[in-house]
């Protein structure tokens, strides 16, 4: 299973700074449209801080300090320190996916992020599938504002 999450994580984070980088009006980063709230940039801002905290400080022991009110606030970031956040964010995530023991896996997560307790397992699902749930949002956001 562990071997699975590198796998899933490694390839949603890869696809990630791929729709970054395929932003070829760097403003449209920054942009949003009709009802949506959250531009790509801030949502990849989002992704990183919710990734480095959850994965790399609690799970992984790496020094980090979430400031989550900015990962919507900021703007106009560069589309490169964009990515090299979404790189260094992907060795971080794999480095401690790669120390965990599989028994960890059926341990209690150490936060009640969601509200109730859940297992590390659990918790790693759930945060892959939000990971993969704001990757369609930034992907429909560059081709709403592209073509």
């Amino acid at each position: 299973m562990l071997e699975d999450f590198i796998k899933l994580y490694s390839r949603d984070l890869d696809r990630l700074k791929n729709e970054i980088e395929s932003f070829q009006q760097e403003d449209h980063l920054w942009q949003i449209t009709g009802s949506v709230k959250n531009s790509a940039g801030n949502l990849c801002l989002h992704l990183v801080g919710n990734l480095k905290t959850y994965i790399g400080k609690n799970l992984g022991y790496v020094s980090y300090l979430r400031d989550r009110d900015s990962e919507f606030s900021l703007k106009n970031i560069a589309k490169e320190s964009l990515t090299q956040q979404v790189e260094e964010t992907k060795d971080i995530v794999v480095t401690t996916l790669e120390k965990i023991q599989k028994e960890q896996l059926g341990e209690r997560y150490m936060e009640d992020v969601l509200g109730y307790e859940m297992t590390t397992g659990f918790f790693l699902v759930h945060l892959a599938a939000h990971v993969s749930y704001h990757l369609g949002q930034i992907n429909y956001l560059r081709r709403i504002l592209e073509y």
